[in-house]
């Protein structure tokens, strides 16, 4: 049988900070990367050709707006998820475990899934290991998220501890699940290929390419849950290994004690993914201590609220010094806004709440964050990532 393996090299490292590749059938990621999140399918107000003009590797889709909207039916008669978004690279899907906890008017948790109420309508549904790994292979993501539990800030020690037990008996159900429909796809890719005929084509869950899984650390707040937590998953085995649970609601210094405690035990020959983290001094921390993999709606939803990242720090863009000001956003930036609009008119059409507004401070935003990330890929290459650590702590609001 024809067997699919995620080839992933760590090329150097800077101390615990590394520079890495994740190479999947339809391309190669750079580490450290960053995803952009496209939750239904977008990435809002930019297009995917924009997003490869810009440097992105890896997008972000979820698997909890997708199932509710348009529906797994419609993405799967349509071709999947790549054809259609009109992306033909990495895309990763979260499970839909964090949407669950954080959108859904009402849930109830057993021991086998979740029963939830849409937001979207009010009406009822339920996920579970086997849904989640289902709709995950049916969307056709080249890496999948185990179905997790995330435990709000504050938890109870003994709440935590039940959600994790939960949380690793189903990583085991996604684990188990997940290696039934690849081998499905191997064998039915295997048929097709002896046949010289397009590969993956009539598979069963409409993929061109494996699908790669990836456990979720949790445990709350509680260094010897989350020890606990990384020492169930690697025993099941996993492609990758995220940590997920961080940024909802504790305090920023008990996030990064977590985020230096969890590092070093993690597999060292794995991709390690901090889930939902993308302020960029949090970014630095983490990559220092040697985290591959970062999403986060920041840029985005900064650029729509008028706040834009600069070489120079935040600028927010409402503020009335700009109203004259002919100079662009930021002049160590080619991006297409910085190269033809002031920041005068990025002013007035953000006031004015033009569409456009959205679109060129997000392409800016979104230009900044993958020139930081490839900049800080650089500095490790060559030895150099305090400098750059150094350099940006400096500029970064804390």
């Amino acid at each position: 049988m024809l067997y699919f393996n995620m080839n992933f090299r760590i090329l150097n490292t800077d101390g615990n900070a590394r520079a890495c590749i994740l190479e999947t059938v339809r391309g190669t990621i750079y580490t450290p990367a960053f995803m952009p999140v496209a939750t239904t399918g977008t990435v809002k107000s930019v297009s995917t050709g924009e997003l490869k003009e810009m440097g992105a590797e890896v997008i972000l889709c979820n698997t909890y707006h997708l199932y509710l909207r348009p529906g797994i039916d419609t993405i799967s008669s349509l071709g999947g998820i790549h054809r259609f978004i009109n992306w033909d690279m990495p895309i990763l899907t979260d499970s839909g475990g964090f949407q669950v906890y954080s959108l859904s008017a009402l849930r109830k948790i057993e021991e086998n899934g979740v029963y939830f109420k849409s937001h979207i309508d009010g009406s009822m549904h339920f996920i579970g290991p086997k849904e989640a790994i289902e709709i995950q292979s049916v969307l056709g993501s080249d890496i999948a998220m185990v179905f997790d539990e995330c435990p709000p800030y504050p938890s109870s020690y003994e709440y935590t501890l039940e959600s994790l037990k939960r949380t690793t008996e189903w990583a085991k159900q996604c684990k188990e699940y997940h290696k039934k429909i690849n081998d499905i796809f191997q064998i039915s890719t295997n048929s097709i290929l002896l046949k010289n005929s397009k590969v993956g084509l009539n598979n069963p869950f409409n993929r061109e390419s494996p699908q790669y899984l990836f456990g979720i650390v949790q445990g709350g707040i509680y260094r010897d849950l989350r020890m606990k937590s990384m020492e169930e998953l690697t025993q099941i085995g996993f492609d990758g290994y995220a940590v997920g649970g961080l940024s909802v609601g504790e305090p920023k210094e008990k996030m990064y004690e977590l985020i230096y405690f969890t590092a070093p035990f993690l597999p060292l020959d794995k991709p390690r993914y901090l889930m939902g983290i993308g302020d960029l001094r949090d970014v630095l921390f983490a990559v220092k201590y040697g985290f591959d993999m970062f999403d986060c709606v920041m840029p985005t939803r900064n650029a729509r609220n008028g706040t834009l990242f600069t070489s120079e720090g935040r600028v927010s863009i409402k503020r009335t010094e700009y109203k004259n000001d002919s100079s662009p956003l930021d002049l160590n930036c080619d991006c297409y806004t910085c190269k033809n609009y002031s920041k005068g008119y990025l002013r007035h059409i953000f006031l004015s709440r033009e569409i456009l507004s959205m679109r060129l401070n997000t392409l800016h935003n979104l230009h900044f964050y993958f020139n930081f990330f490839r900049n800080m890929r650089k500095s490790i290459l060559e030895n150099k990532f305090s400098e750059f650590e150094f350099q940006w702590e400096k500029i970064l609001p804390r």
